[in-house]
């Protein structure tokens, strides 16, 4: 246990948001995301797990997390099939958590593009969360120097 860090934030989870850099992608995925076998193409290699709903994983995430500000897609969601526009309550929750941290709108990409933007990310996180479209990419940004 730390002080500070939300502790569902496991040992490996908190390696890789360390060690990811400006511009990469995380991936926060539902139960029902082929998880394992995008992981493996992935920078890091292996799926991180953490067994909580989405949301929840989110706001621990972006408790230590910068979402990137220099570019438009930097918080992206999982279209639903043939329904882009469609917000289910899974999406409207991750939103809720990213607007909590000044981030952008959720951008709405395809399944399958969704799938390729995933493994080309720096890390997958498996969580908990049963219901459907519960897959979302956030892209780290910087943390500034301290002012003097």
């Amino acid at each position: 246990m730390l002080k500070g860090i939300d502790p569902i934030l496991n040992a490996d989870v908190l390696y890789a948001l360390r060690a990811m850099g400006h511009g990469d992608d995380l991936i926060i995925a539902d139960t029902n995301f082929p998880s394992d076998s995008v992981a493996r193409q992935t920078t890091l290699g292996k799926v991180l797990r953490i067994d909580r709903p989405a949301a929840e994983v989110a706001r621990a995430v972006l408790s230590v997390y910068p979402i990137d500000t220099f570019v438009d897609d930097a918080a992206a969601r999982m279209e639903v099939v043939d329904e882009p526009d469609t917000l289910l309550p899974v999406i409207q929750e991750m939103q809720a958590e990213v607007d909590a941290v000044g981030g952008p709108t959720l951008l709405g990409v395809e399944r399958f593009a969704f799938y390729e933007r995933a493994k080309q990310a720096y890390a997958v996180i498996q969580t908990g969360e049963r219901r459907f479209y519960g897959c979302f990419a956030l892209r780290k940004g910087v943390v500034p120097p301290e002012e003097d």
